[in-house]
C-alpha cells in the first residue's frame, strides 16, 4: 500500500481511539468513523512499516452496528467519535479495548469486566468550550461564538446545541442568553438547579442581566461539595455516584481501624464519602485550588491534607509508617501513577485498593507492578462516563494476597 491508494476492505473492530481497524494482506489499517462488520472503500493517508491511517471514501455494505448520528456536526466537530455506532456497540467495543489493554500492556487476562452504562445523550455536567471571537453585546448572539475543536484540526466548529450535554447547557446553547467569558477556552458546569462558568459570565433577559458564577455547590448522591467550574470535576454525575457506592462498598472489605488515603483527591469526591467510615484520613492533591476545596468538602473530619506530588507525598511520610491505612483510592490523570509511586504502593500500599482510571493502557502498566508486588486483582468494573466518544472509565479493586 501506498499514500493515496484505495483500497476495499472490511472493518473487524474498533481500536483505542475509536477507529476502526481493517487489515488488507496482513496489515493493519485505521480507519476513523467506521463500525466493526462495515466494508468501506479507504485512502491511505500516512503509511507505516507495520501499520496506516486511512480516510473513509465510501461504506460499501454498513454493518448492523452502524447508526445515524443525532449530531448534524458528527464528522466535522472533534467532540464525538462513536455517534456512528449504535450504543450497544459502543460499550461491546469500549469494553474489548479495556481487556486487550490488559492482555497485550498488563500481560494478563483481567477478571470479567463488569459494564457500567448510562444515558447515551445528555449525560456531560461539564464541558469545556473554546472561544472564537469577542462577543460585545447581546444583539451579537445570531452569531455562535464558542463551540469545539474540529475533528483532527485546530479550527473551531462553532455550536448552537450539543446533545451529549447536559439539559442545561443544551438550554443555555439554544437560548443565546449568556454573554461567555472573554477567555478563548473555557468550562461550563450544569447539574439541576447548579449553573456555573469558568471566569463567570451573564445571562441576560428582557429585564437585564444577572451574573454567573464560577464557584458554587453541586448534589452528589444527596451531598453538596462545593466545586470551581474552572477545576476537575467527574463530567458524568450519575457515573461519579455509581462509582462512589462500588468504592463504598469495596471498602466494606477494609481495615476500619486504619486511617483512609485519598490520593489524586481532587476537591475530595471520594474523601467526602468514604472518611465517615474511617478515624482519619489522608488527602494527597497537587493542585492546591482542588486541595482548598477539599478541605470544605471533607471538613469535620479527621484529615491530613498534602499539596504535592505522589512522589512528594511517600517522602515525607515517617520511616515507621509503612501499611498504616486500611483502604487506599487512587485516581491519577491520564499518565497513571508515577513509577516511584507505584512500587511504593506495591510494597507499602494498603490491604484493599482501589484504582479509578481514565486510561486502559496505563491501568493496565500499573497493575502488572501491582500485581507482582503481591496484589490481585479482585474486580474490574467499565463505568461508560462518556458515550458517543471513546474514552473509557474504570475501577480495579486490589486486595493483597496473603501468604
Amino acid at each position: 500500500m501506498a499514500r493515496g491508494e484505495i483500497v476495499t476492505a472490511r472493518i473487524e473492530r474498533i481500536a483505542a481511539g475509536g477507529a476502526g481497524i481493517a487489515r488488507p494482506n496482513g496489515k493493519s489499517v485505521f480507519v476513523e468513523l467506521t463500525a466493526p462488520g462495515d466494508m468501506v472503500r479507504f485512502r491511505i493517508e500516512k503509511e507505516q512499516k507495520s501499520w496506516a491511517r486511512a480516510d473513509l471514501v465510501e461504506v460499501l455494505d454498513p454493518s448492523p452496528a452502524r447508526a445515524s448520528p443525532a449530531c448534524p456536526l458528527y464528522g466535522a466537530c472533534g467532540g464525538c467519535s462513536l455517534q456512528h455506532l449504535t450504543y450497544e456497540a459502543q460499550i461491546e467495543a469500549k469494553t474489548a479495548i479495556l481487556r486487550d489493554a490488559f492482555l497485550r500492556i498488563g500481560g494478563f487476562d483481567p477478571p470479567q469486566i463488569r459494564v457500567r452504562a448510562g444515558a447515551p445523550f445528555e449525560y456531560r455536567n461539564r464541558a469545556l468550550f473554546h472561544r472564537r471571537a469577542q462577543v460585545h453585546s447581546m444583539e451579537d448572539f445570531d452569531c455562535p461564538s464558542i463551540g469545539f475543536m474540529g475533528r483532527r484540526s485546530s479550527q473551531l466548529v462553532a455550536i448552537n446545541d450539543c446533545p451529549v450535554a447536559d439539559a442545561g447547557i443544551r438550554k443555555a446553547l439554544q437560548e443565546k442568553k449568556i454573554q461567555w467569558p472573554d477567555k478563548t477556552r473555557f468550562a461550563v458546569y450544569s447539574n439541576g438547579d447548579t449553573f456555573l462558568v469558568e471566569g463567570g459570565a451573564r445571562s441576560s433577559a428582557k429585564s437585564g442581566a444577572e451574573y454567573v458564577a464560577e464557584r458554587g455547590y453541586v448534589s452528589i448522591l444527596g451531598r453538596k461539595l462545593a466545586m470551581d467550574a474552572g477545576l476537575f470535576f467527574q463530567s458524568n454525575a450519575a457515573m461519579l455516584e455509581l462509582v462512589i457506592a462500588d468504592l463504598a462498598e469495596a471498602a466494606k472489605a477494609a481495615d476500619k481501624s486504619l486511617p483512609l488515603a485519598d490520593i489524586y483527591c481532587g476537591v475530595g469526591n471520594f474523601a467526602a464519602f468514604l472518611a465517615d467510615e474511617f478515624p482519619a484520613a489522608d488527602l494527597v492533591e497537587e493542585n492546591k485550588a482542588a486541595l482548598a476545596l477539599a478541605r470544605e468538602n471533607v471538613a469535620g473530619k479527621c484529615v491530613h491534607y498534602f499539596a504535592g506530588k505522589d512522589t512528594s507525598w511517600i517522602k515525607s511520610l515517617r520511616a515507621d509508617k509503612k501499611s498504616g491505612w486500611g483502604f487506599m483510592v487512587m485516581d491519577p490523570p491520564r499518565e497513571g501513577l508515577s513509577a516511584p509511586f507505584a512500587k511504593w504502593l506495591a510494597e507499602y500500599g494498603s490491604d484493599v485498593a482501589a484504582y479509578v482510571s481514565c486510561d486502559p493502557a496505563t491501568l493496565a502498566r500499573d497493575s502488572r507492578l501491582l500485581l507482582a508486588g503481591g496484589y490481585a486483582l479482585k474486580e474490574l468494573t467499565f463505568y461508560d462516563f462518556y458515550p458517543q466518544t471513546a474514552h473509557i472509565e474504570a475501577l480495579a479493586l486490589f486486595s493483597r494476597i496473603v501468604k
